[in-house]
């Protein structure tokens, strides 16, 4: 059978097969809905803890990946670099994130989460693990560990295809 071809940009002549251009709608659809749900849940349920989505974001990066420039921490988060410092503004009027003097380059700052900040992190990290507990005791162990594998190559393959500027560490690590 012969596989027809698509007017898509920057692919026009090239052949495309047809249950991947259907795949790939209904993924794109399948997807969109998940993300939808997530943020939603994510703004209904760490707003609760005096915090922005993005701010909490934010605070996890530091938390997960440890201090920081400016510049990477809006690189990982995908935001320009005036986001990012409104962001990191915030965190630090709250008391959560704190500025110190980068060791290795006298023009920059490292952020860092404080002692409240690492804390406040934990508890939101602590009830959303519990919400992800409830929504995957429906499924057995094999099942898990494949979806998680699974979400986790998506997750890369789509970093690696987003033009993130600013930093050094926006691309999401490899885990087994």
């Amino acid at each position: 059978m012969a596989v027809p071809l698509t007017a898509l940009p920057g692919n026009a002549g090239t052949p495309v097969d047809p249950t991947l251009e259907r795949d790939a709608h209904q993924f794109y659809d399948t997807l969109s809905d998940l993300i939808r749900v997530y943020q939603f849940r994510d703004r209904d349920r760490i707003c609760c803890y005096d915090v922005s989505v993005s701010q909490c974001y934010g605070l996890e990066a530091l938390v997960r990946k440890g201090p920081m420039t400016l510049n990477d921490l809006a690189a990982y988060l995908y935001l320009d670099k005036s986001t990012a410092s409104r962001v990191v503004d915030a965190l630090e009027r709250k008391g959560y994130v704190a500025r110190a003097p980068h060791p290795d380059d006298g023009r920059a700052l490292l952020l860092a989460p404080t002692e409240t900040g690492r804390e406040l992190y934990a508890r939101i990290e602590s009830d959303v693990v519990g919400e992800e507990r409830g929504l995957l005791a429906d499924f057995d162990p094999e099942t898990r560990t494949v979806m998680i594998r699974l979400l986790g190559r998506i997750a890369r393959a789509a970093s690696a295809r987003v033009e993130a500027t600013g930093g050094s560490c926006c691309r999401i690590p490899e885990k087994g």
